[in-house]
C-alpha cells in the first residue's frame, strides 16, 4: 500500500487529517480511497490498521541541525524527538523565539538544507503555517503506529511501515507554477483556484511532471478533489505521488527511497527534493 497525508498538528472534523490510499503499478499509481482523520488518535488507528505501507507526509521529521545545537538539544534523532515531545507548544515557541531574536533582521530562521531546495517553509516556523507543531505532534504518531523513517534511522531497523517527508507544495508548484490553488477561507475559494486544482490533476493523471508516474482517479475522485476548496484532498494527493516516486526509485534498486546518500540524520529530507 501506498499513502499520502495532509497533516494538521490539530485535526477536526472541519478540518481532518486526510489519507489518500493507492497502490502503483507500471508507473500509474491509482488511488482507492481517502480516508479522513479528525483526531491524532484516528489517525493513529488508520495507520496501525494497515499492515505494510509506504507513506508520504506532509510535516517536517526534522529540525535544522543549526538551531538544535544552538539550544543544546541532544542531536542524535530519537533522542531529539524524544525530547522535543517532552516539551509543551509554550516552551517550544519561547525556546524558538529566543534564538531567532538573538539573530540579525533577513536571517531570524535557521533552514535545513532540504528546506531550501524544496522551497518549503522552515521546520522551525510555529506561524503561517505552524510546521514545529506539525512535527511536535505528527513524529509521535507515526512512531506509536509503528513507522520507520529511512535517512534519519538506520536501514536495519526499518520495519513494514515507511514513512517519508514529502511536500505537496512542491509538486504543486511544478504543474501551476505560483498560482494559489486553495484556501482555508471560504470567501478565498474562488474560481481561479479551481481551474488551479484541475490543471494540477490534469498534469498528474498525464505525467507532466518530472517524477514519472500518472495518476489515475474515477470519474468521482477526481470531481471530490477538484470541489475540496480547501486542497487537502489535492495535497493528499500530491504527497501519494511522491511516495509513488519513492517506490519507483526503491524498486530500480535506490537503497533509501530516492533520498541522497548526503542526507543529515537529524535533519531529513522531503522525499523527490
Amino acid at each position: 500500500m501506498l499513502l499520502g497525508c495532509d497533516f494538521s498538528s490539530a485535526p477536526s472534523k472541519r478540518k481532518p487529517n486526510v489519507i489518500a490510499w493507492g497502490g502503483l503499478r507500471s508507473s500509474v499509481v491509482t488511488l482507492q480511497r481517502f480516508e479522513y482523520c479528525p483526531s491524532l488518535e484516528d489517525t493513529q488507528f488508520a495507520l496501525e490498521r494497515a499492515p505494510e505501507w509506504l507513506g508520504g507526509f506532509d510535516l517536517p521529521f526534522g529540525l535544522p541541525r543549526e538551531l538544535v545545537e544552538t539550544l543544546g538539544w541532544p542531536t542524535d534523532w530519537a533522542a531529539f524527538i524524544a525530547h522535543y515531545h517532552s516539551l509543551s507548544r509554550p516552551a517550544i515557541r519561547e525556546a524558538f523565539a529566543g534564538f531567532c531574536n538573538a539573530r540579525p533582521v533577513g536571517g531570524k530562521f535557521a533552514h535545513r538544507a532540504t528546506d531550501k531546495l524544496a522551497g518549503s517553509s522552515p521546520s522551525m516556523k510555529w506561524v503561517n503555517p505552524p510546521v514545529a507543531y506539525m512535527l511536535h505532534a505528527g513524529v509521535p504518531v507515526l512512531l506509536r503506529a509503528g513507522a520507520t523513517f529511512p535517512g534519519l534511522q538506520p536501514a536495519n531497523t526499518w520495519g513494514s511501515r515507511m514513512a517519508l517527508e514529502a511536500y505537496p507544495g512542491m509538486l504543486a508548484r511544478e504543474c501551476v507554477g505560483s498560482t494559489s490553488y486553495k484556501s482555508d477561507a471560504s470567501a478565498k475559494q474562488d474560481a481561479t483556484r479551481l481551474l488551479a486544482r484541475k490543471d494540477i490533476i490534469t498534469r498528474l493523471e498525464t505525467g507532466q511532471h518530472s517524477l514519472g508516474v500518472r495518476l489515475r482517479l474515477t470519474h468521482a475522485q477526481r470531481d471530490a478533489v477538484v470541489a475540496d476548496g480547501k486542497g487537502d484532498a489535492l495535497d493528499a494527493l500530491l504527497c501519494l505521488v511522491q511516495a509513488a516516486w519513492a517506490q519507483q526509485q526503491h524498486a530500480h534498486g535506490h537503497a533509501c527511497y530516492g533520498l541522497p546518500a548526503s542526507v543529515d540524520p537529524l535533519e531529513g529530507w522531503i522525499v523527490s527534493a
